[in-house]
Order: structure tokens, then C-alpha cells, then sequence
């Protein structure tokens, strides 16, 4: 690579005024506005880079200590802060410029689903606003037809050497080059789609099957579904956080279903056979005469398909004996024949029994 001085006309100890004035002189000449030409375009990049180094007082100070052979021709006492960074961890050397690919960052997203979705689970295409590879450079962060160019200032190695003379000797520190900052090359013309981060924000679908028996919570790991990394690196992985909303009849006791069953007085004395419409399809119950409040009815293997293991749980029916309120006049009169052919003693104290809720309550959770 041209040495930036000759690059701009000037010799190694011209003034800031001088170099930005050679600049100016050479930018006039060779902008793409006024002199179109492709050697011109290059001869232009080049010349705006060498003054970009040579403007900046830090980075033309490390430029001259690269361009006289080595690092260490203006090396000079180091105090006692260069000797303990050089031997508790601030000197060590890399192992060569790190890399713009970076894995991406991880996404979460909630997925609220419905009780009928959990019986047996669900697809879902889920729409993601997130970090994807730049189609135009397709992660490489260079305008197409380009490609980063060796940095230098650190030739390549992504960090800055200098000797410093204590009283120990001669030691050696390394920092981070602070014109590439580490990678070792430099983006001279930058993908304009992306900005030279090799990936831009964007929606897509991610398809996404849940499994069956998923409870408020749980979160499902998607390896490899997060965002894309800079500079086309890995992606990170998405995270399904499951919310199952309430419904209006059935609660969920673990892998078992929950509902309650209103069952008519005459139904429950007499006994009857009746059709309930449960969450996947219906199920026929046969009630037996003198049915109480506070039973549970049990019906094996109609509840939420396990998530881990085999089979399913049950359906649970607590049911509920419905008292009349209201009696037309021949209604009552059955009623107290009823009453008087049964010869029921007076209504007594006796030890306190909990409400039917409570009751079924501690039934269905055993």
C-alpha cells in the first residue's frame, strides 16, 4: 500500500495546515463529480483515506511509528502503570485481529394460544421483526464488487506494539488499532443497504410448531431462530414464552381438564343419561340416581395429552345439584307429598361442612 504522504504530496514533516491543503488541491482534481473515470475514483478513495490517518493526531502518530520500522523507534520510560498493566493482563498480546462476525442476539416472543390448542398442540407462523443478512451483501458489509482492504496502520494484526523501557528492561505492550479498531481491516467503501453491518431489521415468518401439554410459562428454545449476527455471523436463538388464556368452562389441573356440571333436582334424585361438549368433541355421562352435590365424575383419558411421557389426563366433572327458586302451585304441591311421604325429621344442627365449592375444590385436588 502507498505510503500516505507521498499518497498526498507531502513530506513526513508537513504541518496539519499543509496536509489539509494538499487534500483539498487533490479532492478538487479527483472527485467522481468533476473527473468520472474509475482510476480517478480509486485514486480519490485513496487520497481521502490518506488524509482521514494523517488529519487525525493519535492516528498519524502511530502510522509514523509503523512507517520507521518497526514500533518501538520512539520508545521512552514507561512509569510504573505501564509495568503492572504489561504483567497483570494489560500487555498481553492477541492472537491476531478479531473478527466482525459476531453470533446475534437471542429473541424472545410471547405466544398466547387457546386450552383447545394445549389438548393436542398447535402451527403457528409467527411474524418477527429482527435483525436479518443484508441481502445486498449478503453479510459481507462491503458494496458489492469490493472487499476490505488490510489496515495500515496495524498491517493487518488488528493491534498497536510499543516498547517501553522501565526498570525491568524492555517490554513489549499491545492495544487495539485505533483506526481499524481490532479487526485488521478496513471497510473503505461500505455496503450502503446496510451501513456496512451486514444485516438490516426486517420482518419474516418463522413456522413453529408447539407442542402438545405447553402450560403458562414455558418457554420453548428455537436453536439458531434469533437475530442474524453482524457481518453475516451466526444467528442467536429465539425464545417462545407460552401464555394459555382463560376459558369460560374448563380449568386445567396439571394434565387433567376441570369443569362443573349443573345437574337438575329431579335429574339428580331420578338419574338421567345426558351429552356434555368437552374441548375435543363430546362425551356421554350417565348419572345415577341420588347424584349429590360436591361428586366429581371422572371420565379417564379425555384431558391434556402429556407433554413429556404418553397418554393423556382426565376429564374431571364437578357437579352442582340445582335447587328451584320458584314452584308453580302444583309444582309445590308434588313437592309436599313428596316431603310427607318421605316423613324427613326437622332440619337440625350438626358439624359445619364446608360450601360446594370448597368441596369440590379439595375433591378435585384430591
Amino acid at each position: 500500500m502507498a505510503d500516505h504522504y507521498e499518497v498526498l504530496g507531502v513530506s513526513r514533516d508537513a504541518t496539519p495546515d499543509e496536509i489539509k491543503k494538499a487534500y483539498r488541491r487533490l479532492a478538487r482534481e479527483l472527485h467522481p463529480d468533476v473527473n468520472p473515470g474509475a482510476e480517478a475514483s480509486e485514486r480519490f478513495k485513496e487520497v481521502t483515506h490518506a488524509y482521514d490517518v494523517l488529519s487525525d493526531p493519535k492516528q498519524r502518530q502511530q502510522y509514523d511509528l509503523g512507517g520507521q520500522g518497526g514500533f518501538g523507534g520512539q520508545a521512552g520510560f514507561g512509569g510504573f502503570g505501564d509495568i503492572f498493566e504489561t504483567f497483570f493482563g494489560g500487555g498481553q498480546q492477541s492472537r491476531g485481529p478479531r473478527s466482525r462476525r459476531e453470533r446475534g442476539q437471542d429473541a424472545l416472543i410471547r405466544v398466547e394460544l387457546g386450552l383447545e390448542e394445549v389438548i393436542f398442540g398447535t402451527h403457528r407462523e409467527l411474524e418477527v421483526d429482527t435483525a436479518v443478512v443484508c441481502e445486498t451483501c449478503h453479510g459481507s458489509c462491503c458494496a458489492p464488487g469490493t472487499s476490505p482492504v488490510t489496515c495500515d496502520i496495524c498491517h493487518g494484526t488488528g493491534q498497536i506494539q510499543r516498547t517501553v523501557r522501565s526498570l525491568l528492561g524492555n517490554v513489549v505492550t499491545a492495544s487495539p488499532c485505533g483506526s481499524c479498531r481490532g479487526y485488521g481491516t478496513i471497510i473503505a467503501t461500505p455496503c450502503v443497504t446496510c451501513q456496512g453491518q451486514g444485516r438490516v431489521r426486517a420482518r419474516r415468518t418463522v413456522p413453529v410448531d408447539i407442542p402438545a401439554g405447553v402450560d403458562t410459562g414455558l418457554r420453548l428454545q428455537m436453536p439458531g431462530s434469533g437475530e442474524a449476527g453482524p457481518a453475516g455471523g451466526p444467528n442467536g436463538d429465539l425464545y417462545l414464552e407460552m401464555k394459555v388464556k382463560t376459558h369460560e368452562v374448563f380449568s386445567r389441573d396439571g394434565d387433567d381438564l376441570l369443569c362443573t356440571l349443573e345437574v337438575a333436582m329431579t335429574d339428580a334424585v331420578l338419574g338421567t343419561s345426558t351429552t356434555v361438549h368437552a374441548l375435543d368433541g363430546d362425551v356421554e355421562l350417565e348419572l345415577k340416581p341420588g347424584l349429590q352435590s360436591g361428586e366429581v365424575l371422572t371420565v379417564k383419558d379425555r384431558g391434556v395429552t402429556r407433554l413429556r411421557g404418553n397418554g393423556r389426563g382426565d376429564l374431571r366433572i364437578g357437579v352442582h345439584v340445582l335447587t328451584p327458586t320458584k314452584l308453580s302451585g302444583k309444582e309445590r304441591e308434588l313437592v309436599e307429598k313428596l316431603a310427607a311421604s318421605r316423613k324427613q325429621k326437622a332440619p337440625e344442627l350438626s358439624h359445619f361442612q364446608q360450601g360446594l365449592f370448597a368441596k369440590l375444590r379439595d375433591r378435585f385436588l384430591g
